[in-house]
């Protein structure tokens, strides 16, 4: 077995022509468990056209029947090894290099890709400039790059519903305990949102991001 799983660049969807990226700041879209690469990408509309996006289709098939892919195995809803997450991030650092290029990246990733995109963070905070996280978590355990990003604090969005039962409640707490102390924290509780995105909850984030854009330009 590889150190990790690589992700497919022949299934990328690009918000713009390759022609078009360049000198471009690119965001990164990681979907959530027994999706693909098509469902974040309808988010495109909604967020800042300043990035290139690019929506990735994660490298493992979770067992059947469930449809679509899957950034690492979930047995039973408590079932989240720390270490097949970091094997995730460790693909997502992959691809950044092979196909996007020596500039830090943005993340945007909903549940399973929360979780990766904070890890991915986590293992090399030289290659992720910031991370949007909806309805996902810290995983837990320690990481290379804990002690940058406690000095370093990059900005980071979390969101999530107040009735989301999917994610447990000792990974939220796990997650409200760490990343104020390793992030520039900004984000929201949704009433009524279960494990889902809301009109409400993009607005925020395209917040988010144009505040990104805008440090970029500044």
């Amino acid at each position: 077995m590889s150190a990790h799983p690589c992700l497919d660049p022949s299934v990328v969807r690009w918000s713009v022509p390759a022609a078009e990226r360049g000198g471009r700041p690119v965001l990164l879209l990681l979907h959530g468990y027994g999706s693909d690469e098509h469902d974040l990408f309808g988010l495109v509309p909604y967020l800042p056209d300043g990035f290139v996006i690019a929506s990735v289709r994660a490298p493992l098939a979770p067992p059947w029947p469930m449809p679509g892919a899957s950034w690492y195995p979930i047995e039973g809803l408590d079932g989240r090894d720390p270490r097949e997450i970091t094997r995730a991030a460790h693909a997502v650092l992959a691809f950044v290099q092979d196909a996007v290029g020596p500039a830090p990246v943005g993340l945007l990733g909903f549940s399973q890709g929360g979780a990766v995109a904070l890890q991915t963070l986590r293992a090399d905070p030289d290659a992720v400039s910031f991370a949007v996280v909806l309805a996902g978590y810290a995983p837990g355990g320690e990481m290379p790059g804990d002690a940058v990003l406690a000095e370093r604090r990059p900005p980071v969005f979390w969101g999530r519903g107040a009735a989301d039962d999917v994610i447990p409640a000792h990974a939220v707490d796990q997650t409200a305990q760490w990343l104020p102390g390793h992030s520039r924290l900004s984000g929201r509780v949704y009433p009524g949102l279960t494990h889902s995105i809301s009109q409400d909850e993009l607005d925020d984030v395209r917040a988010f991001l144009d505040a990104r854009l805008a440090e970029r330009e500044g």
